[in-house]
């Protein structure tokens, strides 16, 4: 039997946990899924967010930023009548928000990826975490207070960090956990 980080609990959980959660990310449909994601969490469960994210996927048009940046009041209305996401006024209209903040980091510096994954130098920190791992950090802080100088909104430090632990920018797996060794 395999041990895991504590929280990896229920079978949707372990499948994101073994599969997905901290592996480094690069590709920017990919990161401003998560982008969304993270915000929308924000006050909420993840598992709430992972039980919705392929209504999110087909609401959002598979997060293509370009598609969601020029989203509309017709479209924003149908977001918030749609069952399958959360439908948080300030939530919805971040997302367009964030998408027209992410479509100009792109322009600024070729891919979002080589922008975000500066706030690491382009690499996973690796941490060793034995029992519980912080909510924020310095990189996070720095990360959040630039986003949010960029336009970006429900970007606060600790969204800020479950976003690195999630697109692998550090490796957050508690140090006896098996996917430690093999992100390391």
């Amino acid at each position: 039997m395999r041990t895991r980080c504590g929280w990896a609990q229920g079978e949707r959980y372990i499948a994101y946990h073994d599969e997905e959660w901290g592996v480094p990310l690069h590709n920017d449909r990919a990161l401003f899924e998560f982008l969304i994601l993270e915000g929308a969490q924000a006050g909420l469960s993840w598992s709430t967010i992972l039980h919705k994210r392929e209504n999110y996927r087909k609401a959002f048009d598979s997060f293509d930023a370009a598609t969601v940046a020029r989203y509309d009041e017709p479209k924003l209305a149908a977001l918030l009548a749609d069952p399958g996401i959360v439908r948080n006024r300030l939530k919805v209209n971040a997302a367009v928000k964030n998408a027209r903040a992410f479509l100009a980091v792109q322009q600024e510096f070729g891919t979002f990826d080589a922008y975000i994954w500066s706030f690491t130098d382009g690499r996973t920190l690796q941490n060793r975490w034995t029992a519980k791992c912080p909510a924020t950090t310095p990189e996070s802080d720095a990360m959040c207070k630039d986003l949010r100088q960029r336009g970006f909104t429900f970007v606060g430090s600790t969204i800020c960090y479950a976003f690195m632990q999630a697109t692998g920018m550090v490796n957050d797996h508690l140090a006896g956990c098996f996917r430690h060794a093999e992100l390391s």
